[in-house]
Parts: C-alpha cells; structure tokens; sequence
C-alpha cells in the first residue's frame, strides 16, 4: 500500500468512524452505509480527478488488503502462542 493509499484509508475511515457511529453495521444494509460515506468519497474524488465510483473499489480493495494483513498476523501471534505452549 502506497502512502497516498494510506492517506485515503484513513480519511475515509476517520469520516466512517464519526458518520457511522451510531449504526450496527450488522443490521444496517450496505448501501445505507455506503451512503453515509458517499460526501467523503466524493471530496477524495474531485482531489483526485476519479470518479466516485473509482473510489469506492479502490476502497474496497484496501480495506480487504487491510483487513487480510490483520487476519495474517492475528494466525501468526495464535501459531506462535500454541507453539510456546507445548
């Protein structure tokens, strides 16, 4: 991940954490959620000369590379963890 990619994550997170606050993200739909962040995307769009659209995969694809690194590392503290333990 570039650091203009992180920039943008984070942005967009930041926004996320204050916007969706109050939502249960496992009782609220997706597009609902989606429109709450469409304003943030939006802005990062016209910075960048993308369209909004362009944003949202971009996003989509860093939170899942985020997220897949988290779920690496958490196999990799377990694995070592059940390796101290025997």
């Amino acid at each position: 991940m570039t650091q203009e990619d992180q920039v943008m994550l984070d942005k967009i997170n930041d926004y996320a954490n204050e916007v969706l606050a109050d939502i249960d993200p496992q009782k609220t739909r997706i597009s609902i959620q989606l429109e709450k962040l469409k304003p943030v995307m939006e802005e990062i769009a016209k910075e960048k000369n993308m369209s909004v659209e362009d944003i949202f995969i971009k996003y989509m694809d860093l939170a899942s590379e985020v997220s897949l690194k988290k779920d690496a590392d958490f196999k990799e503290e377990f694995r070592d963890i059940a390796n101290n333990l025997q």
